[in-house]
């Protein structure tokens, strides 16, 4: 079974914005909401007690986190959010009646209502992108190369192979809620504060 996700490397994301951006141009996504967040954590002291210019700072880019047991379907009265066999998380237009149950049960706070078109909207993994054998936007113009897009399920896969290879106790995910989030987010040098 084929599960999509993102790994990013946050030692290696410099806070450039470029996946943000992209993601708002490929996806028109309307000013003033976000597919693709980039938020600073920090700076924050390494020690308790720490200061200047013993501090650590990183960048946390957020987004649907496509999970596994995702809230948003469980909740949504006309199956407008649905998730397919690929793993992802999507929004039926068609069919969502803007009621905004998703967006309140959504742990990650990523979900928003179009107010011009009266729907939800939320990452969708550029689903246009996959179905030509392309990779999400934020994926192929992240600027530091921090993100990596994969089959979690497929052992070949460069997501699948960066998790292998990667130390387990420095591979985070954001809150897990009972909805198994399916993002992956390594960070080595600092301490986790997602």
């Amino acid at each position: 079974m084929t599960r999509y996700a993102i790994v990013t490397d946050l030692d290696r994301c410099v806070g450039c914005l470029a996946c943000s951006v992209a993601c708002k141009i490929v996806n028109t996504v309307p000013i003033g909401q976000f597919w693709n967040k980039t938020l600073r954590i920090g700076p924050n002291p390494k020690a308790e007690g720490g200061n200047w210019p013993d501090i650590e700072l990183y960048y946390l880019t957020v987004q649907c986190q496509h999970c596994d047991v995702p809230q948003c379907v469980e909740v949504c009265p006309t199956g407008a959010s649905h998730k397919l066999s690929d793993g992802s998380v999507q929004i039926d237009k068609q069919k969502c009646i803007g009621c905004q149950f998703c967006v309140m049960a959504c742990p990650y706070n990523v979900r928003y209502l179009n107010e011009e078109q009266k729907v939800v909207e939320k990452c969708t993994l550029c689903e246009q992108m996959l179905a030509d054998g392309g990779v999400p936007q934020c994926v192929s113009q992240c600027g530091g190369r921090a993100r990596y897009f994969g089959d979690l399920e497929d052992a070949s896969s460069e997501v699948a192979q960066i998790l292998a290879a990667e130390d387990p106790a420095k591979v985070y995910t954001l809150p897990d809620v009972g909805n198994k989030p399916g993002f992956k987010y390594i960070l080595r040098n600092m301490k986790w504060r997602g």
